[in-house]
């Protein structure tokens, strides 16, 4: 079960002067309506009154209405202070609460910088160019120059590496050449036909037809016609 008791913010005396203040303005700013509405029903009534021909009461009417005029003044000064005076105490707020900001962030500094120890930045630096000076060098003992006779074992190594490459490389060779007769039977070829086609014979025919009516003809022109 929850707490009952919500605790309250603490109402500052900033607080309740700027609750005045704002209180102040809206009582002075009911009062202006208030002399507003006396202004115009006075200026009303010395018309009404100069019409009926009481100049007397009409210049009274004016009399009151100028009274109320400068009250009004009076009240429009007094609001014109509150309001500055409430917007100094907003202003004085938030520069306050700008104040406090950087006031926790230079605590915050503060306390950033005490965790840490010159002392031990120095040593850290200190480590730190010692650690690069003996890396630069084994640096400088690696990059030495390297002798003639390191050279050329070098070389030869790499040539040795460069031929192994090229021999992977090459294809493979067969273990033996195939006979004349295998490439023959791998050869997938058809069949050589043991007789002309239909097309072809039919053709021979009609030759020999044509050739058979010629020689009828020739024999039946060389036969001698009767007496």
């Amino acid at each position: 079960m929850g707490n009952i008791f919500v605790k309250k913010p603490k109402v500052t005396e900033v607080d309740k002067a700027i609750l005045s203040l704002k209180t102040q303005r809206r009582k002075l700013a009911d009062y202006q309506r208030q002399l507003d509405a006396v202004i115009e029903a006075e200026k009303q009534a010395a018309k009404d009154l100069l019409r009926e021909k009481k100049k007397e009461r009409a210049l009274l009417a004016l009399r009151k209405k100028k009274v109320q005029e400068e009250l009004l003044k009076q009240v429009d000064a007094w609001l014109i202070n509150v309001e500055q005076q409430l917007a100094d105490i907003e202003l004085a707020s938030k520069q306050r609460a700008v104040f406090e900001s950087l006031k926790s962030g230079n605590e915050a500094m503060k306390k950033i910088q005490s965790e840490i120890n010159l002392d031990d930045v120095q040593k850290l630096m200190d480590d730190t160019a010692e650690a690069k000076a003996y890396q630069d060098e084994i640096n400088e003992i690696l990059g030495e120059k390297l002798s003639a006779e390191d050279e050329e074992e070098i070389l030869a190594e790499f040539d040795n590496l460069e031929s192994q490459i090229t021999l992977q490389d090459m294809p493979e060779v067969p273990a033996r050449v195939p006979s004349v007769e295998e490439d023959d039977e791998k050869l997938d070829l058809p069949d050589v036909p043991t007789k002309a086609p239909v097309a072809l014979e039919v053709v021979v025919d009609d030759a020999q037809d044509a050739s058979a009516g010629v020689s009828a003809r020739k024999k039946v022109m060389e036969e001698p016609l009767p007496a």
